[in-house]
């Protein structure tokens, strides 16, 4: 599937005025590990089942940055990157989740990393990381109702399904019974 989203085709990427701010982009989690080796946009596409205009989509809209640059400007891509690009897909595919909501689901899952990370550090003391808890489950109920929304709009549209095979069935059953 080569389409960015499956509910919402991208638009052509404006270009920005001078001095024009470029779009927010979500931060990656704090890692202070190399990001190893790095492939090319090409490359990065293959290997995740999407269109080159999808990666620069998610990169537009903030999704997705790529770890590296080469002199001339091109885009890198670490396996971090490759695992981010999955799971835009997956939300999207799994979840049936539009890129506003994968969106808020990334920016709390990159939270919680940052969470997790300041919780385990040695620096972190007993009140702070109490606090740390706290925020997390926050940003965890967020998550929640997220899918809770997302799993009640399928439900509605389920239930409407089998009503409708229950009227064409019931159209059956008396076409059957008067023939």
């Amino acid at each position: 599937m080569n389409d960015p989203s499956p509910t919402s085709r991208p638009q052509p990427a404006r270009r920005r005025r001078r001095g024009e701010e470029e779009p927010a982009t979500l931060p990656a989690p704090a890692t202070n590990a190399d990001p190893g080796p790095l492939v090319s946009i090409g490359a990065a596409a293959a290997a995740c089942g999407v269109s080159l205009r999808a990666l620069r989509y998610y990169q537009e809209i903030g999704l997705l940055t790529p770890s590296g640059r080469t002199p001339g400007g091109l885009r890198r891509y670490s396996q971090a990157d490759l695992d981010r690009v999955g799971r835009i897909r997956e939300l999207q595919t799994l979840l049936g989740l539009n890129l506003d909501e994968v969106r808020a689901v990334l920016e709390n899952e990159d939270r919680l990393a940052t969470l997790r990370a300041e919780y385990r550090s040695e620096s972190t003391d007993a009140l702070r990381r109490r606090e740390l808890i706290h925020e997390a489950l926050a940003v965890r109920m967020s998550l929640r109702e997220t899918v809770t929304a997302k799993r009640d709009a399928l439900q509605r549209f389920l239930d409407d399904t089998n009503a409708q095979i229950d009227r064409v069935q019931q159209l059956l059953d008396d076409d059957v019974t008067v023939g």
